[in-house]
């Protein structure tokens, strides 16, 4: 009876599946938790602190986190062109959750090795 459950159960309409769907890539919680500890952060800061992200996949990755209102971009009408990150409140609410998988990486870590 439990198999034909795990047999027809659809993994993607999980509420698991959409919050990774949200935090998937190498640099989407990175981003995130930048924006966390900043609060407001031009693309030019987040570049320098992420050192190994490229600009193609910091700016895809914006548009993603835009796309899924995690955060807001805020376009000042000057030149040369200011743009501005910060979390929204959908991703300050995930935040808590990333904490805790830091906090349980932190736990485990040490012991994998």
């Amino acid at each position: 009876m439990f198999k034909d459950f795990i047999a027809n159960a659809n993994f993607e309409d999980t509420g698991f599946s959409y919050t990774l769907s949200l935090i998937n890539g190498k640099y989407k919680m990175v981003i995130l938790y930048c924006l966390m500890e900043f609060k407001v952060v031009r693309y030019n800061e987040l570049k320098r602190y992420i050192k190994s992200i490229s600009h193609k996949t910091l700016s895809n990755s914006l548009k993603e986190l835009e796309k899924d209102q995690l955060i807001i971009r805020k376009e000042y009408p000057q030149i040369p062109p200011k743009v501005e990150y910060s979390l929204s409140e959908k991703g300050q609410s995930l935040m808590e959750i990333l904490d805790q998988l830091c906090v349980w990486g932190e736990n485990h870590r040490d012991s994998s090795k």
